[in-house]
């Protein structure tokens, strides 16, 4: 079985996970939860396959995908009643699952014959706008568009390194691992110490 296989099923419960939880600080019932944790974990998969010209879609292809999703949305309506604050709860599953999903997208990428560029963009792509579409879902802001600790670029950056180590012919699995590590560590280092890009604003500070 490939590595890319096996990253993108973590990938897809991490990044359900993540999105059930998110859903469930608005308070949503079951159908909201499923709804937000199945765009999180394919809403940047989706984009990459429509890019790549991927049919099936991955998760249409892998019909047990969706199926998890429901089924962690449907456990979270027992297992989230003993928990009191979600949010200390949301950063790790937002952390490993854009990494996942980064490498994963990054490895669809070269394999169809991207430009480095590209491929490490629609890597990018893969990892974070499953959570654009949750935060939209959810009537927020999305946090990769405001001055928040920093996510795309820790993404993007771990694509390169993957990439280049690909590039070197280094081990897949050791590409993986230290993607996985850069990508993970450097967004939970961005939260911790807030870095961040200003926002950019008009001369005078108009709205």
């Amino acid at each position: 079985m490939s590595y890319l296989v096996i990253i993108e099923f973590l990938a897809v419960i991490v990044c359900s996970i993540y999105g059930v939880l998110l859903a469930a600080r608005k308070g949503m019932d079951v159908v909201g939860v499923f709804a937000v944790g199945f765009a999180v974990a394919f809403g940047g998969g989706t984009l990459r396959d429509l890019f790549l010209d991927r049919t099936p879609l991955f998760w249409i292809g892998n019909p047990h995908y969706p199926m998890i999703t429901l089924a962690i949305a449907v456990l979270s309506g027992v297992i989230l009643r003993f928990v009191k604050h979600i949010k200390p709860l949301l950063l790790v599953p937002d952390a490993l699952g854009m990494a996942l999903f980064t490498l994963v997208g990054t490895g669809y990428a070269i394999e169809a014959g991207a430009n480095p560029f590209i491929a490490c963009l629609l890597g990018t792509i893969t990892g974070t706008f499953g959570g654009v579409v949750g935060d939209m879902i959810c009537n927020e802001v999305p946090t990769l568009f405001t001055p928040s600790p920093l996510n795309a670029t820790c993404s993007f950056t771990g694509s390169w390194i993957y990439w280049g180590m690909l590039h070197f012919e280094l081990p897949q699995e050791w590409s993986l691992l230290v993607g996985l590590l850069v990508i993970v560590l450097f967004r939970l280092a961005a939260v911790k110490w807030n870095w961040c890009f200003p926002g950019i604003r008009e001369p005078g500070g108009g709205a």
